[in-house]
């Protein structure tokens, strides 16, 4: 008798702990759809400028609308666009992902085939890493529209990172021939870069630049890209023109400060590459310009303030990376990211986990083969790194820090030959590989 009303004890108490997880995951679900999103103050000179703030006035236009009227489909998928907008501007990703994909997951509740409600939700997988789920509702979205140029964009940046790059070429043309634009120039450019065509990819990134407006958001991402490439080059003259010319048109601009910061580096004048990557690190949240700041402290030989970075970043993408796991909403997976940053910490198993986990997503991505390569060269495992690196050079892709990497890990393999040739692709041999590479090069006789 006992026995038994112990057991109905138990099962009492599973079920009131049961009701008490529903009541409360139902409270916590309604909270977040009764959540209202606004636009939140930039850092530094944006937030008095005057497109924050027409942009401010827009938002505060449209979320009045939608509380008049919640079935305001029109009003709800401008204020997301508002949202992913404002995302890549101010680096706060954690914020305005939540606030974008509600928005514009309230208009698929009712619609589920809205194309631009479609065409948002994919660009905010992707800007999250969340590659296959972008990639495939950018494949629906197309279903819906299949004459809309913008959407092939979105179909070449998802199969470039699954790595599905014939697809990619195919998608870019589409792109282009519906409409030449910055957005389908700059397309064409990552492709030729991908197939390392370093001339073709700045031609076409030129054209975007000329194609937008100077000052506009898009258009110096643009010219940082097109920067970027004549780093990868070697020139740097050209590079560091491109970063001032975007501070002339949009001053503050954080990826500037960050682009004079490497240039900088490279140079040897780590005192000024710090200068400027504070400056960006103060205006947007990036863990990218976060992670060069740390190089460039270790560089100045201010090896406290590189640690406390790393460690920060380390945590950072970490959340982040848990938060994406848990909520399509939130969160980024960075595993990738997270392995590089293992690796700099000296933790060399847990950037292999972190590097294998993001290969498991994406095993034809010849990025992250190049990561599991990396990490298994720096655990003296150069055998098993040798088949990750052959196919991260499958595009023919000329970066040198990809052709660096993949010339010592097959030297590290006993294949000398293989490691000359790759050394002897390399666009420009005075581009900056950071001062551990280089040494690993120099040791290596490379």
């Amino acid at each position: 008798m006992k026995k038994k009303f112990t057991y109905i004890l138990f099962i009492a108490f599973f079920i009131a702990a049961v009701s008490a997880i529903i009541v409360k995951f139902k409270a916590k679900e309604t909270a977040k759809a009764n959540t209202v999103y606004i636009i939140l103050p930039r850092k530094g000179a944006d937030t008095n400028t005057g497109e924050w703030l027409t942009m401010k006035e827009k938002a505060d236009a449209l979320s009045a609308a939608l509380k008049d009227n919640p079935t305001d489909h029109k009003s709800a998928l401008r204020l997301a666009s508002l949202f992913i907008q404002e995302a890549r501007i101010s680096g706060n990703y954690m914020y305005y992902d939540v606030a974008a994909m509600k928005t514009v997951n309230d208009v698929l509740n009712i619609d589920s085939a809205n194309f631009e409600a479609l065409v948002y939700k994919s660009l905010i997988y992707l800007s999250q890493h969340h590659f296959a789920d972008g990639l495939a509702t950018a494949q629906k979205a197309q279903q819906v529209n299949p004459y809309n140029a913008y959407i092939y964009g979105l179909m070449v940046d998802g199969n470039v990172e699954m790595g599905n790059y014939d697809s990619a070429v195919v998608n870019a043309d589409r792109m282009v021939a519906i409409r030449p634009d910055l957005t389908s120039y700059s397309r064409i450019s990552y492709v030729r870069e991908i197939y390392g065509d370093y001339k073709g990819a700045i031609q076409a990134m030129k054209m975007a630049v000329d194609a937008g407006g100077p000052g506009d958001e898009y258009t110096e991402w643009s010219r940082y890209q097109l920067a970027g490439l004549y780093e990868k080059i070697s020139d740097y003259k050209t590079a560091e023109a491109l970063y001032n010319q975007s501070l002339q048109y949009r001053p503050d601009y954080p990826f500037a400060y960050a682009g004079l910061g490497r240039v900088a580096m490279a140079a040897g004048d780590y005192k000024k590459a710090t200068d400027y990557l504070r400056k960006a690190d103060v205006l947007i949240t990036d863990n990218g310009i976060r992670d060069e700041l740390s190089e460039a402290y270790r560089l100045a030989g201010e090896t406290q303030k590189a640690s406390d970075i790393l460690a920060t970043e380390i945590k950072d993408l970490s959340e982040n990376a848990v938060a994406g796991d848990k909520d399509e909403a939130v969160g980024h997976y960075a595993d990738r990211e997270l392995a590089y940053a293992y690796l700099k910490a000296g933790d060399n198993n847990k950037a292999l986990e972190h590097a294998m986990l993001e290969y498991n997503r994406r095993p034809d991505n010849i990025d992250v083969n190049e990561t599991v390569g990396w990490v298994l060269y720096n655990k003296g495992d150069y055998a098993k790194a040798l088949p990750y690196i052959k196919v991260a050079l499958k595009t023919n892709a000329k970066n040198p820090v990809l052709l660096s990497r993949a010339a010592l890990i097959y030297s590290k393999a006993g294949d000398a030959a293989t490691a000359k040739v790759l050394m002897a692709e390399m666009p420009n041999s005075t581009y900056y590989l950071g001062a551990n590479l280089k040494a690993e090069m120099i040791a290596a006789n490379l």
